[in-house]
């Protein structure tokens, strides 16, 4: 896109224009809400109700079972061909369910994660859901904010704005207050104009809102889009090759299984198409797309009730798979709740609350530290609003009676040089006194090396080699106990005038207060446990090197032999010798946003799935390089949460391992869910095999297999799917990624068990097939296959024994149990039900006695083989 143009109506143009400085009035917002409509962009054409049950039919699976329905058509057996379509037809309903359903509930998460905006209503600012923004507001940028809509800025402070997403160019655009000429309508030129969907990268505005929705510059881009589809995840891929794959095998067995029956057997071609179908319905696990998608719903819930929304559905995945975290401290592993300790001026090293204001030098520190910041704080109603380090200068002055708002409109802001990652400062520009005076606050070490004073009771005397000495000495003293330490300086000026950045230089320096984050009590616990899980925890930070160093050593990150390494020592290394150095490395402190890509790279090219957290503009590179970017969900920016694939609504680090640990859960629980579905079709074509080879009677119609696949199959394979984490996973080492889902040992299981379940249908067929009655004998079979295949949902809850996993700890497998084994009896018994489903009419309760004893026998080999294995494994 090369140009767009600012286009509003006279209407929104005129009614924009007439906000006032204090922003609308509440009645007035609802008025033009109304008018307008939300703040909200064109999803574009979703898919018709219609269109999505119609693609519920696309399958091959599916095309194989219409085939079937056919075939049975053909053959006379009307009742199969009615129950193969109607449950076709209900398999196609519930996929058509699920997807509205997880449309919805992907709008609910992209509310979860959506942005807000700062806006002035009624003179009080406040923070509103972007939705909520109408032409006319008046809107408050920082840097890190989303712009949420189109505005005209007011006043300016150095802001700098990304418009990639509009123009293609990467590039800040810098904006400012003053008026343009209205002939200059490209989007490059209005830099007295800010745009939705534009991320501001430094400085702050104030912007009146001209256009929302549909009427922005993004909004036309989104109305010439259609909606795209979303990938599917690697599991689904590979899921879908499998399903594809096993359909050319069992086109190509039922193909051989019918030519034997005709040529070997000498069955009719009737009776030959009847052992086909059922073959080819035995061996489809028709509820398994169905079955892995609904677990994987159920674990993404389970995380965002434990405050990790999950972004799609791949991270989930991937979760299991993650070796190293690579976690920023403030807010994550800390509190974020900064609050002030000890402080430093005058010579003088004393706490917080013994300041005195008598001392000059002390006052005029604690005025440096309100003036030169942003935040404000309600002690009444317990919320603050800004950065958690202003936050604490603010506490600072609460403790002496000093309102931080009221201070503030006595020295009104003249000027301001914005903080930003680079400088490291913030200066601010006041008239103290009738003369103009540059307060700044920043890193020690910076501002240190721009000081050419130092401020005592006795006025200004020069900075010498001996005080910037004593002054960093106190700084590591300081920081040795974990204490961030903030510096302030001062500066007199000639006049008012426009800032440069020429200006922070020459300072008077004042002294320094210190602030702790403390760390959060459950992030060590967190640490401790993704250590024992095979994970390592990676501190990465702005901080300086010894006050990181000490927080991490408190939450047992940093152990005797690690290391910690700074920015300027990172730039100095080669990539060899940052691999060398690589494993030994605990912390990285005072890094930049290039150094955290490189971080991550290093660990990648060790063949390690990172995963990093971030909240700021500067981390999103390194969490969209991550294999599993977590951005935080409270203080994290709107393009940090973009680039994220994993939002933590509670900032907290003991969130990330409990979603580690849900993710190889819900990958363990997929797993086992594919075990049973698997090897219950197993049983069923060893069964179609066996009856096919020996000439015998087909043992199982078409509508017994797709009762036991798509009814009393699913119920277990859903509650397998809800099995709780278990505390032996954090005793695992991370998945190998690239082991593909279905590997040997699973196979042999599948085939081993299934041999097992087809041994005992087989006896049970028999059994009624004694007399010759081939209608008993199918009875007997299909009724020992189905629930032999329920009570096989208890093996497969795990790898432990039933007496280990315990049946209390997943009441959803029982209950999924009983209404199969319900389902079943209403088969068998009900008169209805036993026409439609072929029951023998002499069937009756002793044979349902030899049906139980021969369907609990796979399971109870199955359950003493794994007694085995728990005593070998000293359980």
């Amino acid at each position: 896109m090369t140009q767009a143009y600012y286009r509003k109506t006279p209407q929104q143009a005129l009614e924009a224009q007439n906000a006032s400085a204090e922003g609308l009035s509440a009645q007035e917002a609802r008025r033009r809400a109304e008018q307008y409509g939300p703040n909200k962009l064109s999803e574009g054409k979703k898919k018709s109700t219609l269109q999505v049950f119609l693609e519920q039919f696309k399958d091959l699976m599916v095309l194989i079972l219409i085939i079937a329905a056919v075939i049975s058509a053909f053959s006379g057996n009307v009742e199969s061909t009615i129950v193969i379509f109607a449950v076709l037809v209900l398999n196609a309903i519930l996929g058509t369910v699920q997807y509205e359903k997880a449309e919805k509930s992907l709008e609910s998460l992209k509310a979860m994660a959506s942005p807000t905006a700062k806006v002035m209503r009624g003179g009080v600012r406040v923070e509103i859901p972007s939705a909520d923004v109408v032409p006319g507001d008046i809107v408050l940028l920082e840097a890190g904010d989303m712009v949420v809509a189109d505005g005209r800025v007011l006043e300016n402070f150095s802001l700098k704005v990304n418009e990639s997403s509009l123009t293609g160019e990467s590039e800040g655009v810098d904006k400012t207050a003053e008026a343009i000429d209205a002939d200059q309508v490209a989007l490059g030129d209005q830099k007295n104009m800010v745009f939705s969907g534009s991320l501001v990268t430094y400085g702050r505005a104030t912007v009146l809102v001209t256009g929302t929705g549909m009427d922005t510059e993004l909004g036309k881009i989104a109305a010439l889009m259609n909606q795209t589809q979303q990938r599917k995840t690697p599991l689904q891929q590979s899921l879908d090759s499998f399903s594809a794959k096993l359909a050319m095998v069992i086109m190509a067995i039922c193909a051989v299984v019918f030519a034997l029956s005709i040529f070997r057997t000498g069955m009719g071609i009737l009776d030959s198409l009847m052992f086909a179908v059922a073959l080819a319905v035995a061996a489809i696990p028709e509820a398994l797309s169905s079955i892995v998608t609904i677990v994987l719903a159920m674990g993404t819930q389970k995380m965002a009730r434990q405050n990790a929304i999950m972004k799609d559905l791949k991270a989930v995945e991937s979760l299991g798979s993650v070796s190293v975290i690579c976690s920023d401290k403030t807010g994550t592993l800390t509190q974020n709740k900064m609050t002030p300790q000890k402080v430093y001026a005058d010579g003088s090293l004393l706490e917080g609350e013994d300041l005195s204001l008598v001392n000059d030098v002390q006052r005029l520190l604690l005025k440096a530290a309100l003036l030169a910041s942003d935040a404000t704080n309600n002690e009444k109603e317990g919320t603050a609003i800004g950065d958690p380090t202003e936050v604490a200068l603010v506490m600072l002055g609460e403790k002496f009676g000093v309102d931080e708002e009221s201070y503030r409109a006595q020295h009104p802001r003249l000027g301001e040089l914005a903080f930003d990652s680079d400088r490291k400062l913030m200066s601010t520009l006041h008239d103290i006194d009738g003369v103009p005076t540059l307060f700044t606050k920043g890193a020690i070490d910076v501002l240190l090396n721009r000081s050419t004073h130092l401020l005592t009771r006795e006025g200004k005397v020069e900075m010498t080699p001996e005080r910037r000495e004593e002054l960093a000495r106190v700084n590591m003293e300081l920081s040795m106990e974990g204490l961030r330490v903030l510096a302030f300086a001062y500066k007199e000026l000639d006049a008012v005038r426009p800032l440069t950045l020429e200006d922070e230089n020459g300072f008077t320096f004042i002294g320094l207060i210190s602030m702790i984050d403390p760390p959060r009590p459950e992030a060590v616990q967190a640490v401790a446990d993704a250590k024992r899980g095979g994970i390592r925890t990676i501190m990465i930070t702005g901080d300086h090197k010894v006050t990181a160093s000490a927080i991490a050593r408190q939450l047992g990150i940093f152990r005797d032999g690690d290391e910690a390494v700074s920015g300027v020592e990172l730039d100095g290394m080669t990539d060899t010798e940052l691999d060398e150095r690589l494993p030994r490395i605990s912390v990285y402190a005072r890094v930049s946003p290039e150094h955290k890509i490189r971080i991550v790279n290093a660990w990648q090219r060790r063949g390690n799935i990172v995963s990093m957290t971030g909240d700021g503009v500067n981390d999103a590179p390194a969490l969209k390089k991550a294999d599993i970017g977590v951005a935080m969900g409270i203080t994290g920016t709107e393009v940090s949460k973009d680039a994220a694939s994993m939002i933590l609504a509670d900032d907290n680090f003991a969130t990330i391992v409990k979603a580690v640990v849900n993710g190889r859960s819900v990958y363990a629980n997929i797993k086992n869910a594919i075990q049973f579905l698997l090897s219950g079709n197993t049983a069923g074509i060893f069964c179609v095999l066996y009856a096919s080879l020996l000439a015998l009677p087909v043992p199982f119609q078409p509508v017994h297999l797709l009762f036991i696949n798509l009814l009393t199959d699913s119920l277990p394979a859903i509650a397998i799917g809800m099995e709780p984490a278990r505390k032996g996973l954090l005793d695992q080492k991370p998945r190998d990624p690239r082991e593909p889902i279905l590997n040997r040992p699973l196979l042999a299981r599948i085939g081993g068990q299934g041999l097992l379940i087809a041994i005992v249908t087989m006896i049970a067929f028999y059994l009624g097939y004694q007399g010759g009655d081939a209608v008993m004998a199918s009875t007997m079979a299909f009724a020992t296959l189905t629930l032999a295949r329920l009570f096989h949902g208890f093996n497969c809850r795990g790898s432990e024994s039933i007496f280990r996993l315990k049946l209390s700890t997943n009441k959803y497998s029982v209950l999924a149990f009983l209404a199969g084994v319900v389902l079943l009896l209403l088969v068998l018994f009900t008169p209805g039900l036993k026409s439609l489903f072929m029951v023998a009419p002499a069937f009756g309760f002793a044979n349902l006695g030899e049906i139980v004893l021969l369907a609990f026998l796979p399971t109870l080999v199955i359950q003493l083989v794994k007694l085995v294995c728990d005593a070998r494994r000293g359980k």
